[in-house]
């Protein structure tokens, strides 16, 4: 049986991953901030599907919590065969009306700890020649939008980068690219979600699908989603000066900075 870590998994798209994965049989290495829920999901998924889970709770923003997941991710005598960096947040304001510290917090669990954790983890893949990598972005990589798109598109381009780097080692990486998901993202920045059309929503357990269908068959992109394609694909044919301008409205419409 194979094993993944999934960081952020006791909520939204880490959740659904460790569902996912645990009914395809591939014991869990779960990841989160609070102890009590990471031993309910453990407890509930090994009860339901016969898997070993295994807790570790770690806080992202922290260099305790990124080193102590590293530490695991480099356990030679219990190889990761699959990452799913999922971890992550958004802070509530525009640019200059959040703190610098809650900034950095965020920049520090988006990229260095995807950096950090994604070399831990395929440095061991690679000397195996096999594993699999899932960067956790978002649609708002694509568009000018404040910092949060801002981390999110260095997590597609770093990822893509890599990818290609390791190329031919049997190691693949991919960055998935969602929008808008109910999950618990938007209540922890205390944003509203009542102005949302309901087409823009997608279902975590679908998403998850997918994302996993298009791991397999190799791409280092995943928009998993028709609709989000559709409206990726108009992003691209924008001018960006005019694209700055919708994003910044829509940003304060809909989304984090």
């Amino acid at each position: 049986m194979t094993t993944a870590l999934i960081t952020g998994s006791t909520a939204g798209i880490g959740a659904a991953f460790a569902r996912r994965l645990a009914a395809q049989g591939h014991n869990l290495v779960l990841v989160a901030r609070d102890t009590k829920r990471l031993a309910e999901q453990a407890t509930e998924l090994h009860d339901r599907h016969g898997i070993e889970a295994e807790v570790l709770a770690a806080d992202l923003s922290t260099e305790e919590g990124i080193a102590a997941v590293e530490t695991r991710l480099g356990d030679r005598t219990h190889p990761v065969d699959l990452l799913v960096n999922n971890a992550g947040f958004g802070n509530k304001g525009r640019y200059l009306e959040v703190s610098l510290a809650d900034e950095l917090a965020m920049l520090k669990v988006h990229i260095e700890a995807v950096l950090r954790l994604t070399s831990a983890a395929t440095e061991s893949m690679r000397s195996r020649g096999r594993g699999g990598v899932v960067n956790v972005a978002s649609v708002a990589a694509f568009v000018p939008r404040g910092t949060y798109g801002a981390s999110k598109a260095w997590v597609v381009q770093f990822t893509q980068g890599a990818a290609r780097d390791l190329a031919g080692s049997g190691v693949r990486l991919m960055a998935l690219c969602p929008g808008f998901v109910r999950t618990e993202f938007h209540q922890r920045a205390g944003m509203g979600t009542d102005n949302i059309p309901n087409w823009m929503w997608l279902d975590a357990d679908k998403l998850v699908a997918a994302a996993l269908a298009d791991l397999a068959r190799g791409k280092t992109v995943s928009i998993p989603d028709p609709r989000y394609k559709a409206l990726m694909g108009v992003v691209k044919l924008t001018p960006r000066g005019l694209l700055g301008g919708v994003s910044s409205r829509t940003g304060r419409k809909y989304g984090p900075q």
